[in-house]
């Protein structure tokens, strides 16, 4: 038969056998290699220092083989694996704590709970070994392991009916019965007979809950403007201007005005995502969702837009605020340029501000990586991103608000690839403070955490680079004003190169489908999403997705998304500031010895010779492209 593509659910299989059967084994090992690096200064720690998310399910954005039933089917399925990755757990402590009360005592309260859930749970009870009569931990182990059972059972029928519940409500109700288990044996000569054990599932309760990793969700802003052009009953909705939408939107968002066309088909499967994620919270609670991002946001306006179609579909709490981490995604150079403005009118709005009071006064900002690099070349990329941190820092120390960067990074140096505790180690001061988010893309997933000992040291690089950054960033340099001067006018010079040719040379798209294989990368089947934001015509850079656009150049040895500009830049730099500068910068400046690392290591990939084969390809483009 012919091949297809993978569906959602394929995906959401392929990265579920990472986090179960790599992250939740790892996790704990983790955790107390941490705990013994920090000795006292590790009771300061949360509970959980690493959490996991995935967007797989969630990730709307260009997508529609994505929607509110994925997102109900990703969170199914991820709580059954991590049910039965708790009762194999549960199986192994039964294994282990074999303690009989002729020899030793119990907390009574273990006993309690026994009576309890016999109680609810006669069938089991009933199977419950006589020989173990005098186990209680065992009893009591058997019985938490047919109520997570019941849990699982309890969500596929959705409460259909008013009988008393046999599973666990949510995961502290299961954490607290095995936390009586850990300060049982704690209390009664079992430090070194089981207790260590438990505490490792504790701590896998504590990162992994009942959801195992938070769902984001992503949408891109034009899908929300094309939704609420119809539930306004308005179609020059997306051309308004930010100011007159940010008014129109506070307004809907706050109640104080009804969309007249509520029932528009159009927008049904916008309202019905939040319709399916209130019920979802309500079932999985708050941790179950992680942020929802917003892609292409260049305005106030297009974070706004998420909590007024929220509250059209009823997606709010028990005081009627709407409970959503609306996390703005600014992914070309122009919108990271942008950046410190969209945020500067978010945190000046009276409504938003109180809506992040009631957030914890957390800000979540998304970096692209991955499309402003196809924007405007890899340097303009990287010093844009850059800049934009420094701005967003100081402006919400300002506004004394705690902010996290998400960094959208791919595998390749081009989609912001490369060493993770350099790259931390490299951000500007203060962006880091304790808290990183960032993507871990498809290609690079295996390789980072296919085995489990890699997973380890990939997660105890990161951690120690943030710790690091953290706790000793680097002192003030009082030359990195100058730095950032010449910084600006390399990425300047770059772009203007980048985008002549990109996307201002006639002809170029063409010599790229010929010199490259995208018509084949476009007919494979690698993935649910399709090659191209829009269809039709011959695309070039501006619609093909970041992944196959630099997976075309690629192909072709020539490395080109990478390298292509910042040659050129230097080049301009040298002569300008002379080569000592420039060297100067290589040396001392973590973000500029970073860039070139990371152009060393495609130059060192590139086979210009290859290249040249596929270029002939495009016939006579291949001179005007490729002169000799």
């Amino acid at each position: 038969s012919a091949p297809t593509s993978p569906t959602v659910a394929d995906e959401l299989e392929h990265v579920s056998f990472y986090l179960t059967d790599v992250l939740y084994r790892v996790l704990p090992a983790f955790i107390e290699s941490l705990h013994i690096a920090l000795g006292e200064d590790a009771k300061s720690l949360p509970s959980a220092p690493l959490r996991f998310g995935s967007w797989v399910g969630g990730d709307m954005d260009g997508n529609p083989n994505v929607g509110a039933d994925t997102m109900t089917a990703a969170l199914n399925s991820q709580r059954a694996l991590l049910v039965t990755a708790y009762r194999r757990d549960l199986a192994h402590l039964s294994s282990l704590l074999s303690q009989s009360t002729e020899l030793v005592s119990v907390d009574p309260g273990i006993n309690r709970l026994i009576a309890d859930y016999s109680a609810r749970l006669p069938r089991t009870a009933a199977r419950l070994k006589a020989r173990h009569g005098t186990m209680p931990y065992r009893q009591l182990l058997a019985l938490m392991a047919a109520r997570l059972s019941a849990t699982l059972k309890e969500v596929e029928s959705a409460g259909s009916d008013n009988a008393p519940r046999a599973g666990y409500a949510n995961p502290a109700e299961f954490r607290a019965d095995l936390q009586r288990v850990h300060a049982s044996l704690l209390a009664h000569r079992g430090a070194h007979a089981g207790a260590f054990s438990v505490q490792r599932v504790l701590r896998k309760i504590d990162a992994f809950g009942f959801h195992l990793a938070t769902l984001d969700l992503r949408q891109d802003s034009r899908a929300h403007d094309d939704a609420l052009a119809d539930l306004l009953a308005d179609p020059e909705w997306p051309q308004r201007p930010p100011a007159e939408r940010v008014e129109r939107l506070t307004r809907l968002w706050l109640g104080d005005e009804t969309a007249p066309n509520l029932d528009a088909d159009a927008a049904r499967s916008v309202l019905d995502v939040f319709r399916a994620r209130c019920h979802l919270r309500q079932r999985d609670g708050e941790r179950a969702f992680g942020p929802y991002i917003v892609s292409m946001s260049r305005s106030a306006a297009d974070a706004l837009a998420v909590l007024a179609l929220a509250k059209m579909a009823g997606d709010v709490d028990a005081n009627g605020r709407t409970p959503i981490d609306v996390t703005p995604l600014f992914e070309t150079v122009d919108d990271l340029d942008a950046a410190p403005e969209v945020l500067r009118q978010l945190l000046e709005d009276p409504a938003y501000r109180a809506h992040l009071r009631a957030r914890g006064e957390q800000q979540i900002v998304m970096l692209g990586y991955s499309d402003s690099a196809k924007d405007a070349g890899l340097l303009a990329s990287r010093w844009a991103i850059q800049r934009c941190q420094v701005a967003l820092v100081t402006l919400a120390r300002e506004a004394n608000i705690q902010l996290t960067f998400f960094h959208g990074r791919g595998g390749s140096a081009s989609r912001g690839g490369g060493k993770t505790e350099r790259a931390v180690i490299a951000a500007p001061r203060g962006s880091v403070d304790g808290r990183l988010r960032l993507t871990e893309q498809g290609e690079v997933i295996h390789r980072k955490y296919g085995i489990r000992a890699l997973a380890l040291r990939n997660l105890e690089q990161a951690t120690s680079a943030v710790i690091r950054a953290s706790l000793r960033p680097r002192p003030p340099e009082p030359r990195e004003a100058r730095w950032r001067e010449l910084a600006t006018e390399l990425a300047l010079h770059s772009r203007s190169v980048y985008r002549e040719l990109v996307h201002d040379r006639e002809g170029f798209v063409a010599y790229f489908r010929e010199a490259t294989p995208i018509d084949v990368i476009e007919r494979l089947k690698l993935g649910s999403r399709p090659a191209k934001r829009a269809a039709g015509g011959q695309a070039g850079a501006q619609s093909l997705r970041a992944i196959p656009w630099v997976f075309a150049w690629s192909q072709n040895r020539s490395g080109f998304t990478a390298w292509y500009g910042v040659g050129s830049a230097l080049q301009m730099a040298i002569e300008r500031e002379g080569l000592d500068a420039i060297k100067e910068l290589a040396r001392d400046w973590p973000f500029f010895a970073t860039l070139i690392d990371d152009m060393e290591m495609v130059l060192a990939k590139c086979d210009l010779g290859i290249f040249e084969v596929y270029s002939k390809l495009a016939g006579d483009s291949h001179a005007a492209f490729f002169p000799g």
